[in-house]
């Protein structure tokens, strides 16, 4: 008989992980859609912003707040904070590595499988680095294929979300992309949830760690303030179009004005044994 109840909550917590991951793939769209028409810095502080909305709010918020539907009978749950940090940061940083793989290695395909393959393997490291940072009193295993399921279905979801990131424009488009998004990575983070195995040990030694409601406050506070901030820089930024129209008229503008000089050839030296030519002046006095 499991001990494990993913859903303690009911459909409360897998809603609003859903909703918080497609919110957070949705505005990591919009920003990687302005990394696509930007040049140099520009594009690397949008790929940046992607990153933190994918990795940071779509995926590892979505990862926490299912947490807090998570419980073992028998068992108090605490969470290491450092751990749960690094949790944090790494998914942040495989989704920017990632990102900038893709766009800067344009739409081949080569830059695009492995940047999926290294955020895939990434995103399930997050996954399974918070769920060690898990400390209970009980016995924790896991089943090997459930495990390679997670870790594939990671890989795949990664590599359609980066496809994403270069092909989606519009609003329609990049809700139903970031929908999508979403139902991908909340399969792959409920599908590494039941690869688990948990047998309480009925050890009466106090847990050491924090409460996983301890992390929500400051997580929500933290999320809400960076999600504003970007979706302002998103909205008053100028569109995808509006940007490539001005990089092509500064284009226009700078042949034209290396259009305006013309170079001016410069003198011939003449050879020391050379006779000096005369001018045609010269030439019609003597005639």
């Amino acid at each position: 008989m499991s001990h494990v109840d993913h859903f303690s909550t009911g459909l409360l917590t897998p809603a609003l992980a859903y909703l918080m991951s497609s919110v957070g793939c949705m505005l990591g769209l919009m920003l990687t859609a302005k990394a696509r028409a930007a040049e140099n810095s520009a594009r690397a502080r949008w790929l940046i912003g992607g990153a933190l909305s994918i990795g940071g709010t779509g995926i590892w918020v979505m990862h926490f707040i299912a947490m807090m539907g998570f419980s073992v009978t028998g068992a108090q749950i605490r969470y290491d904070v450092l751990l749960t940090a690094c949790s944090a940061i790494l998914a942040v940083v495989v989704v920017g590595m990632g990102l900038f793989l893709v766009s800067y290695g344009g739409l081949k395909t080569g830059p695009l499988l492995g940047g999926g393959l290294l955020t895939g393997l990434g995103v399930a490291g997050m996954h399974y680095l918070g769920m060690a940072s898990m400390n209970m009193s009980a016995h924790v295993s896991y089943d090997p294929a459930i495990v390679g399921a997670s870790v594939m279905i990671a890989v795949v979801a990664s590599t359609v979300a980066l496809w994403f990131t270069l092909r989606v424009r519009g609003v329609l488009a990049t809700g139903g992309a970031a929908l999508i998004m979403g139902v991908a990575v909340c399969g792959m983070h409920y599908t590494g949830m039941f690869a688990m195995d948990v047998r309480p040990t009925g050890s009466l030694l106090p847990v050491e760690g924090a409460r996983g409601i301890d992390f929500l406050l400051p997580i929500l506070v933290l999320v809400s303030l960076l999600t504003l901030g970007m979706l302002l820089a998103a909205i008053l930024a100028p569109s995808e179009k509006e940007m490539q129209a001005d990089a092509e008229l500064m284009a226009r503008l700078e042949g034209q004005q290396t259009g305006s000089f013309t170079a001016v050839p410069a003198a011939q030296p003449v050879a020391p044994d050379a006779e000096p030519r005369r001018s045609s002046l010269f030439d019609a006095t003597e005639r």
